[in-house]
């Protein structure tokens, strides 16, 4: 093949996956699974739960940030478990696209997450009681940058993380401790709030066809 022709292949493939990515960004993605967001919403109960049982959690950081991480972490991959292969059943040769166009909605929130929280243990570790707090705010930011992605109703779960995150702020600034509900209650039921709206929808559009 000559030179000319591979330089008009390529920029034929080019404007093709542009083309794929764009149609990514204007669809709703339907990926995520209700199942798994209501899991990671109980599970976000159950070890507040089991937090509120044990008085160490009100002043060991430590041991209060560990449990929240493997919380997440377990969360995390149960979601993207049932997210690929929903996406691949649902959206079919666009799965890849659209799990791509859906991460880089809430991936800049999620950074902001991890940096914030490395910058106030590393430069005000004794502030560090504001976390849980920061994170619902953080995780607010993340929600609404995914709205246009996802059924109009999740604009109210990100009002939810705004508001549990104000409320935790100010509940939390006399005390100054770790109070385990303070995370369980705004991470259980905001999840518990998204499975309820994708399901929801996932009802209406199985109607609607």
């Amino acid at each position: 093949m000559r030179p000319r022709q591979m330089r008009d292949v390529r920029q034929a493939l080019a404007e093709i996956n542009a083309i794929r990515t764009q149609v990514a960004r204007d669809t709703q993605f339907r990926g995520y699974g209700p199942a798994s967001i209501a899991a990671s919403g109980v599970l976000a109960l159950l070890v507040a739960a089991v937090q509120s049982h044990s008085i160490k959690y009100g002043q060991d950081f430590t041991a209060y940030f560990a449990a929240w991480v493997a919380t997440a972490g377990v969360s995390v991959a149960i979601a993207a478990f049932e997210t690929i292969g929903r996406a691949r059943r649902v959206h079919c040769g666009f799965a890849m696209e659209m799990i791509h166009a859906a991460v880089e909605q809430f991936l800049p929130a999620l950074i902001v997450g991890v940096l914030l929280t490395a910058v106030l243990m590393r430069a005000a570790p004794h502030e560090v009681w504001m976390l849980p707090g920061l994170w619902e705010l953080v995780f607010s930011l993340g929600v609404f940058a995914s709205c246009r992605f996802l059924p109009r109703q999740t604009f109210g779960v990100g009002v939810w993380y705004l508001v549990a995150g104000l409320t935790c702020l100010t509940l939390q600034s006399d005390s100054r401790t770790f109070l385990p509900w303070t995370m369980g209650i705004p991470f259980g039921v905001g999840q518990l709030l998204v499975a309820a709206v994708l399901k929801y929808d996932f009802e209406n559009a199985i109607e609607e066809n």
